[in-house]
């Protein structure tokens, strides 16, 4: 028998090391370094790669049938995934506990059952449970097996037994290889156990789900590596006082990184949400001072959201700023610019930006948006509901330009927005039916788009 070692291994960055180190050499965090038993023998990575002979082949003879896309008929779920489930892919899906992703997976078996025979491993719940929340979705597909299973080595035996077109693990914490001493959850089980699922996607040609966990920070429970070892890596992101969801790409070999399904979640399961740009600016106030309409880049998808600014004598000695949605640095950065470059003084004032829906804009092309809104509530004017603003704005007061403004511009249009703001670097690249279609006000600074609100 082999005999086990000790080490002492990072539970954030996965750095291993013979001994024990308070703050991480790695990556410099405090108390992250825990014991581990490991054998010195036996790779995990040989258990699947004996059962699929891999061959030199020429670029030019490989067909690309490889990547022969299943379909889920989830649009907003194909759309993250880059078109739909490629064979032999693994894909891990993580977010908060309850957001929604066993819920995803298991509305998709639906779908695939009707052509594809699926396995769902389950490491937390019983056969019962699953059923319970299968009827609740309403999944009665025939081709569904449910496996209760948190041992690797047998859940193989079966994959190799039962050939499943897809398989679904959750979740990959509750894995456990026999192989390896640790507890289930550890550095070391997480990451050989998502190996041993790799090598069995690769070399049985099977897509593999698995579930993950997020720690108190967001990230994903174990080490970093997990996110390299898998082919694509999808987050739920939601807020607990809203319904919405929202499933993001952070890698993806087969497609885009910057695209998001936008989903809804009900008693029924999730909803997909065809149109998130009506869903974030329905319910608008009319003639209220200190709100206006961004347009941001979601991906390929332009989606519009309500930017509400307040602004209101302080109580104190020092201003207060508060930012919801929106970068606390970028907004502190405008309101500097908004008094040095265009004369609105915030200095006895607090402010507040909130943006409406739960969405976050992390994109400079919301600047000008946040800045309007500002100015529209310290001046106690209203923005007109059927303008839209964006722009990036820099510390000279000048609005640059930004990528794709005809999109932008597009998506206004279709949502009924008749007055459009935007950079003057853009008006010559939008086309001639666009410009007579929407009015387009071209600015080059903060003031001149000021100004455009009073024509």
């Amino acid at each position: 028998m082999a005999k086990a070692k000790t080490v002492y291994i990072c539970s954030v960055c996965g750095y291993e090391s013979p001994k024990w180190f308070g703050k991480c050499p790695g990556c410099g965090e405090w108390n992250t370094m825990n014991e581990e038993m490991q054998n010195s023998s036996n790779s995990s990575t040989n258990e699947i790669g004996k059962s699929a002979v891999n061959h030199v082949m020429a670029l030019n003879d490989i067909t690309e049938d490889v990547e022969k896309r299943i379909h889920t008929n989830i649009k907003e779920f194909d759309r993250v995934l880059g078109g739909g489930i490629v064979l032999g892919s693994l894909t891990l899906i993580s977010g908060d506990p309850g957001i929604g992703k066993s819920t995803i997976l298991l509305q998709a078996c639906e779908s695939l059952g009707k052509t594809n025979k699926i396995l769902y491993v389950s490491g937390e719940e019983s056969a019962t449970q699953i059923k319970m929340r299968a009827n609740r979705l309403n999944v009665t597909t025939n081709n569904l097996l449910i496996l209760p299973e948190t041992d690797v080595s047998a859940i193989i035996e079966v994959i190799k037994q039962e050939k499943p077109n897809i398989v679904i693990i959750d979740s990959i914490q509750t894995m456990v290889y026999e192989e390896i001493s640790s507890s289930a959850g550890s550095v070391t089980q997480v990451r050989e156990c998502t190996n041993i699922f790799m090598h069995a996607a690769k070399g049985l040609g099977i897509p593999i789900f698995v579930v993950g966990h997020v720690n108190k920070d967001g990230g994903i429970a174990g080490p970093k590596v997990l996110e390299h070892i898998v082919d694509t890596v999808l987050y739920f992101e939601g807020e607990k006082n809203y319904s919405y969801r929202i499933l993001r790409g952070v890698k993806n070999r087969f497609g885009s990184t910057n695209e998001i399904g936008v989903f809804e979640m009900t008693s029924e399961g999730l909803k997909e949400v065809i149109n998130p740009s009506l869903m974030m600016i329905s319910g608008r106030p009319k003639n209220a001072s200190g709100t206006c309409v961004a347009c941001v880049m979601e991906g390929s998808r332009p989606i519009l959201a309500e930017v509400q600014g307040l602004v209101c004598a302080t109580g104190f000695g020092t201003p207060r700023r508060m930012s919801t949605g929106f970068d606390y640095n970028r907004m502190s950065m405008l309101i500097a610019v908004l008094e040095k470059k265009a004369g609105y003084y915030f200095n006895n004032m607090d402010a507040y930006i909130n943006v409406v829906g739960g969405m976050k804009l992390d994109e400079p092309a919301a600047d000008l948006t946040v800045a309007l809104s500002l100015v529209s509530s310290l001046k106690e004017k209203a923005v007109d509901e059927k303008i839209i603003a964006f722009g990036e704005v820099g510390l000279a007061g000048e609005i640059r330009a930004v990528n794709h403004c005809e999109q932008r511009v597009s998506e206004a249009l279709r949502l009924g927005f008749e007055k459009c703001i935007i950079p003057f670097h853009n008006y010559k690249s939008l086309s001639k039916q666009l410009k007579i279609d929407i009015e387009i006000v071209p600015v080059r600074t903060i003031r001149e788009a000021f100004s455009a609100l009073d024509e």
